[in-house]
C-alpha cells in the first residue's frame, strides 16, 4: 500500500506540475537564482559495464570518462555514473528522476530490449502526460517522461 500511495503521489506532483505549466503558458515571473536541474548521480558497482550500457541506452559517448567519474551530456543536463555510490535499497526507492521522451512507448520497449528491468508500466497521469520507469542492470530508477506541455524556458 505504501508503494501505492507513493506513486500516487508522484502521479499528483507531476499533474500538478503540467497544470501549473499549462496556466502560465511558459511565462515566469521574477528570476530564480538556481539554474536548473544539471546532474543526476547513479551509483554503481562496475563502472566499466555501467559505462559500456549507458553509452548504448543514451546513445552518447561519456564527455568525462575517468577512473572515478563517467559523465554524459544528455540533451543539456549530465547523467553522472559514480562507482563509489549507493545504490538504492530496496531496489528502485531512490529518488524519481523522469527523463522526457518523444515517444514513451518506443523507449521503454528500447531500454528493456538492452537489459532494462521492467518497473512501472506507461501510464497516462492527466493532461496528455505519460510516464514509465525501468530499472538499470544495477537497481538504479530510470523514470521517462512525455510532457506535451513542458518547454524549456530559456534565462
Amino acid at each position: 500500500m505504501d508503494n501505492r500511495l507513493a506513486s500516487m503521489g508522484a502521479v499528483f506532483a507531476i499533474s500538478l506540475t503540467a497544470m501549473i505549466a499549462c496556466s502560465h503558458s511558459g511565462e515566469q515571473t521574477g528570476e530564480s537564482r538556481l539554474q536548473g536541474l544539471r546532474t543526476v548521480v547513479y551509483g554503481v558497482p562496475d563502472l566499466e559495464r555501467a559505462k559500456d550500457w549507458y553509452t548504448e541506452a543514451l546513445g552518447v559517448k561519456p564527455y568525462v570518462d575517468e577512473p572515478y567519474y563517467v559523465g554524459f551530456n544528455v540533451g543539456g543536463y549530465e547523467l553522472a555514473l559514480n562507482p563509489k555510490g549507493t545504490v538504492a535499497r530496496p531496489v528502485g526507492s531512490g529518488v524519481r528522476v523522469y527523463w522526457g521522451v518523444d515517444d514513451i512507448d518506443e523507449e521503454l520497449d528500447r531500454l528493456l530490449k538492452i537489459g532494462a528491468k521492467p518497473h512501472k508500466p506507461v501510464e497516462n497521469v492527466g493532461g496528455d502526460i505519460k510516464v514509465a520507469s525501468v530499472l538499470d542492470p544495477y537497481g538504479n530508477l530510470i523514470g521517462l517522461i512525455f510532457n506535451p506541455h513542458f518547454e524549456i524556458i530559456d534565462r
